[in-house]
C-alpha cells in the first residue's frame, strides 16, 4: 500500500494528541476516505513542559505508526515542522497542526485532489472563528503583502496540506532553513488545488502563537518575497533629500528678502530632526530585518537537534558523553 506520511509538531499539546491521532487514524480504517493508504504518524515534540511527550510514546507502544521526535529545545514554528518533513518516509507528506485547528477530515479530499493529478494540495482557510481585530488585521497583512510580493502568494495558506515527495525533495534541494511556505510554493511554480475550510476554536490548552511569532512570521514573508521596502526607502531618501533643498532654500530666499521681519524660530528645526531621525530609524531596522534574513541562510545551522526518537531509525541526536554505554 502506498504510504501517506502525517507530520504534526507539538508544543505542550498533551491534552490534544490522542484526540488528533484518533482523528486521523479514523481517516485511513476500512470505510474512511483513506481506507487503501498506509499511513504514518510523526509527531515532533518542540520543547514541551507538559506531559506531551508521555502521552505520544503511549500512543507509540500500542500503535507502531505513530512515531516520535523529541527536539532538544524549543527550535521555533519553522524549523521543527520543516525537520518533520525532512524525516517523513511516505509517497506524499500531510502536514498540520496539532492543536485539532486543522481539520483531519480534510486528509481525504487532499489525497483525491493528489490522484488527480496535483502534486500539491492545500488547505485555505477564508474564514476562521477568532477575534474581529485579529480578521482585520490579517486580512490588512495577506493583501499588503500580495502586492508588495515578487510572486503571487496563497493568502490564508499555514502550511496545511500534501505535497508529493518530490515537490518535498524539491524544498530540501533549495536549503532554505527557514523558508515562508506560503511564499516557496508560489514561488515554485508548480499547480496546486486549494480545500477550503472554516478554521475551529482552539477547545483546549492555549495557542502559541503571541505577537513575537506573528511578527517574526510577517517579516519573514516580506524579507523573503520582497525587495520594495529597500526600494521605498531608497526613492524615499531621494525624495526627502529633495524636500530638504527646497525648504532650505525657501528659508533662505525669504530670510533674504524680509531679513529685518523673518526669523526661522527653533521648533521647525527640532520637528524637522526628529522626523528625518524617525524615518532613518525606521529604514535602518527595515534593513537590519533583510540583513538578519541573509544571516540565517548562511549560518548553516541544523534545522533542530534531536533528543530522543521513537519507532523511528536512529538519527542524529545530541552528543554523549564519551565513556557512555551505548543502547
Amino acid at each position: 500500500m502506498t504510504l501517506i506520511s502525517i507530520v504534526t509538531s507539538c508544543l505542550n499539546e498533551a491534552e490534544n494528541v490522542a484526540e488528533l491521532h484518533q482523528r486521523i487514524k479514523a481517516q485511513f480504517e476500512p470505510g474512511g476516505p483513506a481506507a487503501d493508504f498506509a499511513f504514518e504518524h510523526i509527531f515532533l515534540d518542540n520543547g514541551s513542559t507538559d506531559d506531551t511527550v508521555a502521552r505520544v510514546k503511549a500512543l507509540a507502544a500500542a500503535d507502531a505508526r505513530v512515531k516520535l521526535i523529541v527536539n532538544a529545545r524549543n527550535f521555533g514554528h519553522v524549523r521543527s515542522p520543516l525537520h518533520g518533513m525532512y524525516q517523513a518516509s511516505g509517497q506524499a507528506v500531510i502536514c498540520m497542526a496539532s492543536d485539532l485547528q486543522d481539520p483531519p477530515e480534510l486528509i481525504g479530499q487532499f489525497i483525491a485532489h493528489w490522484r488527480a493529478g496535483k502534486l500539491i494540495a492545500l488547505g485555505v482557510k477564508p474564514r476562521s472563528r477568532e477575534t474581529w481585530a485579529m480578521a482585520v488585521l490579517r486580512r490588512f497583512y495577506y493583501r499588503a503583502l500580495g502586492r508588495m510580493a515578487d510572486v503571487p502568494l496563497i493568502a490564508n495558506f499555514t502550511g496545511f496540506g500534501l505535497y508529493d515527495r518530490s515537490v518535498v525533495e524539491i524544498i530540501r534541494g533549495m536549503g532554505d532553513p527557514y523558508p515562508y511556505f506560503r511564499g516557496v510554493i508560489a514561488e515554485l511554480g508548480i499547480d496546486y488545488a486549494t480545500v477550503e475550510f472554516e478554521q475551529p476554536a482552539r477547545v483546549r490548552g492555549i495557542t502559541k502563537n503571541n505577537f513575537y511569532t506573528l511578527y517574526d512570521l510577517g517579516m519573514l514573508g516580506l524579507t523573503s518575497h520582497s525587495k520594495l521596502p529597500l526600494r521605498l526607502a531608497t526613492m524615499a531618501g531621494f525624495a526627502l533629500s529633495a524636500l530638504s533643498l527646497l525648504v532650505s532654500l525657501g528659508y533662505l530666499v525669504a530670510k533674504l528678502l524680509f531679513w529685518d521681519f523673518f526669523t526661522v524660530g527653533t521648533a521647525p528645526i527640532i520637528i524637522g530632526l526628529f522626523f528625518f531621525g524617525a524615518v532613518q530609524l525606521f529604514f535602518i531596522g527595515l534593513v537590519g530585518e533583510y540583513v538578519g534574513a541573509i544571516h540565517t541562510q548562511l549560518s548553516k545551522r541544523p534545522l533542530v537537534v534531536e533528543r530522543e526518537r521513537v519507532n523511528l531509525p536512529p538519527g542524529e541526536a545530541l552528543p554523549r558523553h564519551s565513556g557512555e554505554p551505548r543502547a
